[in-house]
């Protein structure tokens, strides 16, 4: 089974296609899409251009295309580069969201092609606590709900977040794996990863109850 993968940098993406590779399959592709709206209704945007080192430090072929980010016309774009691969299918770390998951599908059906998602409705609390067991070092790049301060910019999911998350979401009902856009990630290492990413600079911007961590500059390190 050969497929692509779409890939934001952040911790679903990455782990579907560590788990696409677990069934056996051929990620032969990553796909990232840089929108030039930050609140895309599709695609990740915080920190997107990390994708490249990361795809380095994996291995695998990165194929990049911008879009303006305009509500379904954005779809377009992504179609443009599937269009063009030879796979028989695309992976996507969709958990909840059927906005994203039906549009994907709806793309996938009419190129001829499967969409696959792994981590589609699985307990969220489980999967984070398998990413933390699998290995991945994951922060918290942005924050956008309840619950959440400037302390947690730049926080390792580790068991001790992930118990700070699920007492977030019985107070807050917030979704502990921040599919509802409580939240956005960057993983530095997993084992995917055939080199580690250390961060070198970085910004952060707080405006009343959200905020982000921009990652300005990076390099890969021998694991």
């Amino acid at each position: 089974m050969k497929v692509a993968a779409l890939f934001s940098g952040g911790k679903d993406s990455t782990y579907a296609i560590y788990i696409a590779q677990q069934y056996g399959w051929d990620v032969t592709k990553l796909v990232t899409i840089i929108s030039e709206n930050k609140d895309s209704w599709m695609y990740h945007t915080l920190n997107i251009h990390l994708t490249e080192k990361q795809a380095d430090s994996i291995g695998i072929p990165l194929i990049k295309r911008v879009t303006k980010g305009e509500k379904e016309e954005e779809l377009d774009d992504l179609k443009e580069i599937l269009k063009n691969l030879d796979v028989d299918g695309v992976i996507s770390g969709a958990l909840a969201s059927e906005y994203q998951r039906t549009r994907i599908e709806k793309i996938c059906y009419e190129l001829g092609i499967k969409s696959f998602t792994p981590l589609w409705h699985k307990s969220q609390e489980i999967i984070l606590r398998e990413q933390v067991n699998a290995g991945f070092k994951t922060l918290i790049v942005g924050v956008f709900a309840k619950g959440f301060d400037e302390s947690w910019l730049g926080k390792t999911i580790d068991e001790k977040c992930v118990d700070e998350l699920v007492k977030i979401r019985d107070k807050h009902k917030i979704n502990i794996a921040g599919e509802g856009g409580e939240f956005e990630t960057l993983v530095l290492d997993c084992p995917l990863f055939k080199k580690k990413l250390v961060i070198d600079e970085t910004s952060k911007e707080w405006k009343r109850d959200n905020g982000i961590m921009l990652v300005k500059k990076v390099h890969l390190v021998e694991k």
